[in-house]
Formats: C-alpha cells, sequence, structure tokens
C-alpha cells in the first residue's frame, strides 16, 4: 500500500516542468479496499447471465421441436411438388383448397395401395416359407449326412430349438415389444397426417403466403424470393415427375421379365423396384433388385441369377440413355453430385435428407446459376482432354486422325474415268 509520501512525490513529480512521465501506469489515490465495482459490470453480467439462459432455453426448446420441424420441412417440399397440379387445376376453374385435396388423396390413395399390396405378397411369402421350411430342412439335413457321414435328424433339432435359451427370450423380448411396435405405428400415423395437413396448407393457401412473406421486404427483394420460389416449384416438380416416369419404365420392364420367369408376386415387385430404384439414386437399382431375386431365388436359383444380370444391363441402359433424355430438361445434376447430396442429407437429416436432398440441390445449383456470371473457354485442346502430355496430341486422337486419313487414287496421264 502506497503511503502519503510516496503519493505526494509521485503528484510533485508529474507537475514538475519539464520532468518526464513516470514508467507504469497512474497511482490512483482512491484505490482501495474501500472503492467501488464500476457501474457497468452488474448490468453487463446480467446481460451475459441472460444471453446464456436464453441460448440454453433456445436449445432445448429446437431440440425438443426437431420432429416437428422435419415434418415442416417434408411438408414443404411436398407442396412444391403438387404446386403445378393444383395450379394447372386452378387455371381451369377448380378451387386450390379442393385441387389440392384431390391431388393429395390420389398420393395417399396409391401409397396405401402400395403397402397394402407389398405387405400382402411379404405375408404370403412368409407364410411359404415356413410350411416349406420342413421340406427345405430335411433336405439340408439329407445334404449334411451325405457329405459329412453324419445322423441328424430333424426332430432332434427341433427339440434342440424349442428347449433353447435363445428361442425362450427371444419370445419374451417379442412380447415386451409389441407395446413398442404399437406406440411406433400411432406415432408414424399422427406424423402422416402432420405432413398431410401441413403440405395441404401450403399448397393451397401458396399464393396467400407468398404474399404474406413479400409483404415484409422491400420490393427489389420480394422479386428475388418469387424468383426462388418459382425456381424451387419448377425444379422439385420435375424431379418428381421425371423419377415418376422413370419408375414407370423400370417397373414395366421388370414385370415383363418377372413375367417371363413366371416369378410370383410379378406386378407388385414391379411396382417395387420402380419405386426405391428412382428415389434412391445410383445404389436404388441394386436395392430394389435384391427383393425380387430373392423371391426368384424361391423359384429357381437361376432365375434369380437372370433378375441380376437383367438388373445390371438395365441400370447402365438407364444411366447413359434414358436418364439423360427424360432429365435433360428437368433436373440436370450430375451423377457424383447428386450421389454426394444424397449422402449429406441422410447424415444430416437421415431418409428425410435423401429424399429432399436432390430436389434442394437442383433448386440451389438453378438460382445460382441465375446469379453466376459465365465466360466463354477457350477453344484448346486441354479444355476437351485430347492433348498428350507435353502438348502433343493423345494417342488415341493421333490413331484416329490416321484412321480417318484416305489414301489419294493418282491415276495415268491420258486415262478418261469417265470412257466407256
Amino acid at each position: 500500500m502506497a503511503t502519503n509520501d510516496e503519493t505526494g512525490q509521485a503528484a510533485r513529480h508529474f507537475t514538475t516542468p519539464g520532468a518526464p512521465p513516470p514508467v507504469g501506469p497512474p497511482v490512483d489515490p482512491t484505490a482501495g479496499p474501500g472503492a467501488r465495482m464500476p457501474r457497468w459490470l452488474p448490468r453487463a453480467m446480467v446481460l451475459a447471465l441472460a444471453l446464456i439462459a436464453v441460448f440454453q432455453l433456445g436449445s432445448w426448446a429446437f431440440h425438443q421441436l426437431t420432429g416437428l420441424l422435419i415434418n415442416v420441412l417434408i411438408a414443404f417440399f411436398l407442396a412444391l411438388a403438387v404446386e403445378p397440379a393444383v395450379s394447372w387445376m386452378a387455371a381451369r376453374g377448380v378451387r386450390r383448397g379442393l385441387g389440392t385435396f384431390l391431388v393429395i388423396l390420389a398420393v395417399l390413395i396409391m401409397a396405401a395401395g402400395f403397402v397394402t399390396l407389398l405387405g400382402s405378397m411379404l405375408a404370403g411369402q412368409i407364410i411359404k416359407i415356413v410350411e416349406d421350411f420342413p421340406a427345405y430342412l430335411d433336405s439340408v439335413i439329407s445334404w449334411i449326412n451325405a457329405h459329412f457321414h453324419t445322423e441328424l435328424r430333424r426332430v432332434d433339432i427341433q427339440e434342440g430349438l424349442l428347449r433353447s435359451d435363445w428361442l425362450r427370450n427371444y419370445v419374451q423380448n417379442s412380447a415386451t415389444g409389441v407395446l413398442d411396435v404399437s406406440a411406433q405405428v400411432l406415432g408414424g400415423l399422427f406424423q402422416v397426417l402432420t405432413v398431410g395437413l401441413f403440405s395441404f396448407y401450403f399448397a393451397a393457401d401458396g399464393p396467400r403466403l407468398r404474399r404474406t412473406v413479400c409483404s415484409l421486404l422491400p420490393p427489389a427483394r420480394q422479386a428475388e424470393v418469387l424468383r426462388a420460389w418459382e425456381i424451387a416449384v419448377n425444379k422439385t416438380g420435375a424431379y418428381l415427375y421425371s423419377r415418376g416416369l422413370m419408375a414407370l419404365v423400370s417397373g414395366l420392364a421388370h414385370f415383363v421379365l418377372l413375367e417371363f420367369l413366371e416369378v410370383p408376386y410379378a406386378p407388385v415387385l414391379a411396382v417395387w423396384v420402380g419405386l426405391v430404384s428412382q428415389f434412391i439414386p445410383t445404389i436404388g437399382t441394386y436395392l430394389a433388385g435384391a427383393l425380387p431375386m430373392l423371391i426368384a431365388f424361391t423359384v429357381d436359383p437361376w432365375y434369380a441369377l437372370w433378375v441380376l444380370i437383367f438388373v445390371v444391363f438395365y441400370q447402365q441402359f438407364e444411366n447413359y440413355v434414358l436418364q439423360p433424355k427424360l432429365t435433360s430438361k428437368t433436373v440436370d445434376i450430375h451423377p457424383a453430385v447428386a450421389f454426394g447430396s444424397v449422402v449429406a442429407g441422410t447424415a444430416l437429416l437421415g431418409a428425410v435428407g435423401a429424399l429432399i436432398a436432390i430436389p434442394a440441390i437442383a433448386t440451389l445449383q438453378a438460382f445460382l446459376g441465375a446469379y453466376v456470371k459465365r465466360y466463354d473457354v477457350t477453344d484448346d485442346p486441354r479444355v476437351h482432354g485430347h492433348q498428350g502430355p507435353g502438348g502433343e496430341p493423345g494417342v488415341l486422337t493421333r490413331a484416329r486422325r490416321l484412321w480417318g486419313r484416305r489414301p489419294r487414287v493418282v491415276r495415268p496421264r491420258g486415262d478418261d474415268p469417265t470412257a466407256s
């Protein structure tokens, strides 16, 4: 603690004319144990605590409302998809509410019919497998006894399975999980109703919603918002309609194959392949082909091989012939970008992100393409990829040039090619 003499010396040193200023911060004569805290400090502490509380409350509310926000996002993209059909009906005198109801009802009827057919097919196959299980088990036991010189019997195996702890635990867990499955089914139905309700309002009141959003923005921003909205509607609708058309073609092609091979449930399997292969990009065809291969294997193992070969060849035909022609004027996205967007959407939102990733990326690409300035590319062989290292043309290019040269025929003088 500074004494009075030291304080006075510091003050005299400060006021002495021509003396250099003291080294270090100036001494505050009022500093001491009884000094008051600054007036702004309590308010700053209260403000910091309030900001932390608001952040924690917002984070908690966001986590609690994540399910609702995802449902609203799905409903918004579904409303964008049905917007062209609703607008087409509204232009012909149908009220937007009635048109939206008819479109959503048609979608729900098709989805319910598909699920019903698929469930009946799976139930029939499960019943068939259960009925034929003793015959399969006898054939497997016979093969094992013949090759490994054992004396297994089906009765011993069945008794061992019935007395095993694994089967007892499985039955108990299945019994306790019935309530969980029922709760999940009810939760899924509630989500479907929520998505359908929000989709109906977004599509039916689309003009009113756009007018409300634009009323909060200046005129210049209103034009940009309406342009982005129009691009989103066009790209989302075009994506779903083009995928639906390709799903129809894929389903018909696989239906012809399955009917020719006399595979049971060919119509349902064709619809399954068409939908899954088109709405799960890149690997959807192979995932969709697994179920027809399994059903065909129960008829004849060679049929499963034929289905696999057809799936592989059709995938190549679709990628290089069918898809470029159908999507060139709707949603033109590079396959690598599409696959990366699906992976990113799955990582962020799961299955929902995988479904809406491609229309979202297509909308963003089209919106950026309207504002990003592009320049003409110089006519350089390196741009086209026809030039080899060191500025020399590639081997294939040189071979093509040599092949394209025609030898010139030299005729002797005096010959008349038109003479008879």
